[in-house]
């Protein structure tokens, strides 16, 4: 069997809890596909992709301080 695909999910895209008053400046995460993000203010724009393991390990980055205050 081959890898397992996630693009025949349908996006599930969130935005950062942390994008308060700040001009719309959003950044949204699609839930159904971990790792890829957008610009809330331009949905149909490029998006990034990241590797699982890479966001991961951003993301707990984030929660342990390692990038600053939010």
């Amino acid at each position: 069997m081959g890898k397992s695909d996630h693009h025949d999910r349908p996006e599930q895209w969130r935005k950062s809890s942390y994008s308060g008053g700040n001009n719309g400046n959003c950044v949204e995460v699609d839930d159904a596909r971990p790792g890829t993000v957008r610009d809330s203010k331009d949905p149909d724009g490029p998006r990034l992709c990241f590797a699982p393991q890479a966001w991961s390990a951003f993301v707990a980055g984030v929660k342990r301080g390692a990038f600053g205050e939010v």
